[in-house]
């Protein structure tokens, strides 16, 4: 298998898996840690996209080496994914039950994909949930409180959760009015929830509203979609880091 199968095309993830994960590392002490942590994380994703990815070919695919072919990705990243865990995991025993949480977002995301519907609404909002609870943990990790936690962990939610359908209307619902409209809608309702969190988060969600508003039906290639949204992230991440 080729390294590009190995590694999933779903490149918006690895925004919404860093961005939670640093802000929390670095709203308390970074630390050793957290370097392993974070290689568990990575490829706790890799295996559980894998493992999906094999649910849904065994049973829609009537060639029989087409799910097998993510069985070795699967074991190779949930292997990996053990081996880099458990270290902090024994320091830190409260890390298990913390992970135990996102069991039910990677159930339901599994049954998404048995039944083919990955690219589903709900199925993306389910996986938004345990990346930004990511946030918590890395700031309990260093040193920190979960109350200190709860403001910063929301405004992520409250901006990865807008991804969901302002991608689409970028992409594979570009031509849905009611893709749009539903995008719109809720990045206006979001600077005043992101303002109840810190007045200062405002202001980029101001800015996620217009080019929710402003960008789709520009025909934007999707490396320019992509760009944009690396940006956007990177303004969450420094904005949460200077306010909280």
């Amino acid at each position: 298998m080729s390294r590009n199968r190995w590694l999933p095309n779903q490149h918006g993830a690895w925004a919404m898996l860093a961005v939670p994960f640093l802000a929390g590392t670095f709203l308390g002490h970074p630390r050793w840690a957290h370097l392993p942590l974070l290689a568990a994380w990575l490829l706790g994703y890799l295996a559980a996209y894998h493992f999906q990815q094999w649910l849904r070919l065994s049973r829609l695919s009537r060639n029989p080496k087409a799910p097998r072919r993510h069985v070795r990705p699967a074991a190779c990243f949930g292997a990996g994914a053990l081996l880099f865990g458990l270290p902090p995991a024994a320091l830190h025993p409260w890390l298990l039950p913390a992970a135990a949480c996102a069991a039910p977002f990677i159930l339901l995301n599994s049954l998404y994909a048995y039944a083919n519907r990955e690219r589903a609404l709900w199925n993306s909002l389910a996986a938004v949930v345990p990346a930004c609870g990511m946030l918590l943990v890395t700031l309990r990790l260093g040193g920190g409180s979960w109350d200190a936690g709860l403001a910063p962990a929301l405004a992520c939610l409250l901006y990865f959760s807008g991804t969901v359908p302002y991608v689409k209307t970028m992409i594979r619902e570009r031509n849905s009015r009611a893709y749009y409209g539903g995008s719109v809608a809720y990045h206006g309702v979001a600077p005043a929830l992101a303002t109840l969190l810190n007045p200062w988060l405002a202001a980029p969600f101001a800015l996620y509203l217009l080019r929710a508003a402003l960008l789709p039906g520009r025909g934007l290639r999707v490396g320019v979609v992509g760009a944009v949204e690396v940006a956007a992230s990177l303004a969450l991440l420094g904005t949460v880091l200077a306010v909280f």
